[in-house]
């Protein structure tokens, strides 16, 4: 009785707040539509992986991944996913939201609750799932005063996903031991490898004919010349070492080429056709869907936007997904988890300029470390999967049932 009084204290306040109408400029796709919800913005490329994930065992399914209202669109959100700020807590916001979208369920990673765009999902029918849940509260926390409103929404999940045992038990002693509450464990972020042409990967493996190759990937141009530095300071150690060259912007693809050749450097521009050569130093690529070529083909990756302030790193999971060992800069506050992970597990290696760009890629180019980082990185990428694995089961079933009906 008390959960329910105070989920209606909540929502009867929340009717008294001012009404902002939710964007629906942008249609409704056909078929099935999977609602993600991400309450912490840093970890919205988790949940969208593990979205694509469930959307590639469906022909008939899309995306829609909303985060908290006031926050900007997540960064490198995969093109395939939706994004749109979540509605207002005011009961008219959610009830237009949810008559626009029609979503089929709702994967909500929590920690922080909207109890009314909850509350009214449950009444439209909408299968609930609370994913990663540890010590669930109120996003407001003006409106914590209110007698225990998490309680009531907590019950309106369908299923809810513990990130411990121990958190599981805290949550089946708040709503009974009858609720639908599993250990199932943190969701962490995955990343499905790059495709590539097959037959671009064997001409260009028989073009180098063993030689060791290096990645700069999502290079920015103030990163250029360390990167330089580097590959010509190891060329002295291996003299046949080759350098791929990735930009971020692939519209920067040109100032690259000029400033290699105007340093004597020997390129290959892989955009104009050019294999490279056994006198090719630098092979320049500027379109990003050739990243799965390239780090198939590189042994070990630097992933760029790292190096200087203010770039925010990229998803350094995309090499190693793929077999490459990383190195990277200092500022990746983008991805500072996903680092962080590789790190501990002994697949990625900060570097803070050219020269211990220079010192790291010496001793990464001995195939035996960079093996090593390797099967380290695929550990750490393919860790979480069990945890999605669980999620997309019940999802799975979920959507089944809803056919069924």
């Amino acid at each position: 009785m008390a959960r329910n009084l105070g989920l209606s204290a909540y929502l009867a306040f929340s009717r008294r707040e001012a009404s902002c109408p939710p964007d629906t400029s942008t249609p409704r796709p056909h078929g099935r539509l999977v609602w993600l919800h991400c309450s912490e913005a840093g970890r919205a490329n988790a949940l969208a992986q593990l979205g694509l994930r469930l959307s590639a065992q469906r022909d008939d399914l899309s995306l829609l991944l909303t985060t908290a209202p006031g926050q900007p669109a997540p960064p490198e959100l995969p093109t395939e996913v939706i994004w749109q700020e979540a509605p207002t807590e005011h009961p008219h916001d959610t009830q237009a939201f949810l008559d626009h979208w029609q979503p089929d369920l709702c994967l909500w990673l929590g920690p922080w609750l909207r109890p009314t765009l909850i509350h009214t999902a449950h009444k439209c029918g909408i299968s609930l799932f609370l994913l990663d849940a540890d010590e669930p509260g109120l996003e407001h926390a003006r409106w914590r005063m209110f007698l225990e409103p998490v309680k009531g929404t907590l019950a309106l999940f369908t299923t809810i996903l513990a990130r411990s045992e121990a958190a599981a038990m805290k949550i089946r002693r708040t709503l009974g031991e009858s609720r639908t509450v599993r250990r199932s464990g943190t969701l962490l972020e995955e990343h499905a490898a790059l495709p590539c042409n097959k037959d671009d990967l064997d001409e260009l493996r028989d073009a180098l004919k063993g030689r060791p190759v290096w990645l700069a990937a999502h290079l920015h141009p103030s990163e250029l010349r360390a990167v330089l530095s580097a590959h010509r300071n190891n060329l002295r150690l291996s003299h046949r070492l080759l350098l791929v060259i990735a930009p971020d912007q692939a519209k920067d693809a040109v100032g690259f080429v000029e400033a290699c050749r105007r340093d004597d450097w020997r390129i290959a521009e892989w955009d104009e056709g050019e294999f490279p050569d056994s006198n090719t130093q630098i092979l320049i690529g500027s379109d990003l869907r050739e990243l799965g070529l390239w780090y198939r083909i590189a042994p070990v990756t630097f992933m760029g936007c790292s190096l200087s302030s203010g770039l925010g790193g990229r998803n350094p999971f995309e090499p190693a997904a793929l077999g490459s060992a990383v190195m990277y800069g200092p500022s990746v506050r983008r991805h500072l988890e996903s680092y962080s992970r590789l790190v501990e597990g002994g697949a990625a290696r900060i570097v803070r300029d050219a020269d211990s760009l220079g010192s790291a890629l010496s001793q990464l180019t001995a195939p035996d470390q960079a093996a090593q980082m390797a099967h380290a990185g695929w550990r750490v990428v393919s860790e979480g999967a069990q945890v999605s694995d669980q999620i997309i089961s019940l999802a799975q079933d979920a959507l089944e049932m809803k056919e069924a009906t």
